[in-house]
């Protein structure tokens, strides 16, 4: 059974396990402003980034989730 926010236990367990696989195929998405959604019922968006940091508890991975693969999936210039 889901759990739902604000936790998203059950989504948290699949991303820890797609990072420990894979964390230059992950990238970080979002569906702001959560037009599907009625004005009650929209997730709060900083609460769902900072479970990025349960997710991929690394410095690095997080830098390559939010920075180098999207650079590589979107054909970016390379940050500096």
């Amino acid at each position: 059974m889901p759990s739902g926010p604000p936790t998203y236990a059950d989504a948290t367990k699949v991303a820890q396990a797609y990072v420990r696989a894979a964390p230059q195929r992950v990238v970080w998405g979002s569906d702001w402003p959560h037009p599907n959604l009625g004005a009650n019922d929209k997730p709060n968006d900083a609460l769902l980034f900072d479970l990025l940091s349960e997710w991929a508890p690394k410095n690095a991975d997080r830098d390559r989730i939010l920075v180098g693969n999207p650079e590589v999936l979107y054909g970016f210039p390379k940050s500096a």
